[in-house]
């Protein structure tokens, strides 16, 4: 059983889907980031940097529990505990890294920004800012979208955690400055992936994380 304390926001989302899609039974733990969950000691003891997702693997190695922060890390970790989404070919395995650190490094903290400046700190002093993460936003959208027009998956022919974790930060692009019609190939990725039945499951369970209730879903 994994317990996962997290809320709703992209970061979130990567986690939810890679427990579904891997067929992991977990318990849902709201942090609620608006009211400050994420800085309670409890919190703390799992997620030294006070931001969520966070998990604790109740079958860990050694079969002892086993406590982790950082999404992409997690996914990793998913990945090779179910031997799933992530290959074992070294040529494959590091093409998929390769992926997975663009998300984590540029996708991730680019669209945060540029949503940011976009949708909420909108006004003319913040011009110079939103300009540049929003153009920056649209550079690695052709990044994405040029992979994608070449690839049916980021890392290559078959869907792995790369995926993962990207397609959530894809989601509502227009808060960002961005629109899937400009990236045609990004737009199909994005379709495609939002047509399967783990994020029907995560949608789902946001909306009872949201409210603040515990989930429990036993594979």
């Amino acid at each position: 059983m994994i317990d996962i304390y997290s809320w709703t926001t992209g970061n979130a989302r990567k986690v939810y889907i890679m427990l579904e899609e891997c067929g992991l039974s977990y318990t849902a733990h709201p942090i609620n980031i608006g009211k400050g969950d994420q800085f309670k000691p409890d919190f703390l003891k799992i997620s030294p940097n006070n931001k969520i997702p966070a998990i604790i693997d109740q079958d860990g190695p050694g079969g002892a529990p086993y406590s982790m922060f950082e999404s992409g890390a997690i996914l990793m970790y998913l990945a090779d505990k179910t031997g799933r989404f992530l290959p074992a070919d070294a040529r494959a395995r590091y093409t998929t890294l390769q992926w997975v650190m663009l998300q984590m490094g540029d996708v991730g903290p680019i669209f945060g920004q540029a949503g940011h400046y976009n949708d909420k700190a909108t006004g003319p002093e913040h011009a110079h800012a939103r300009k540049h993460f929003v153009d920056d936003g649209l550079r690695l959208m052709a990044v994405l979208d040029k992979r994608l027009s070449e690839s049916p998956y980021l890392a290559g022919d078959d869907i792995t955690i790369a995926d993962f974790l990207t397609w959530p930060w894809c989601r509502e692009p227009e808060s960002r400055g961005l629109n899937h019609d400009d990236f045609p190939a990004v737009k199909a990725w994005f379709a495609k992936i939002g047509a399967r039945p783990s994020i029907a499951a995560v949608n789902e369970l946001c909306e009872e994380v949201r409210a603040g209730r515990e989930v429990r879903r036993v594979k």
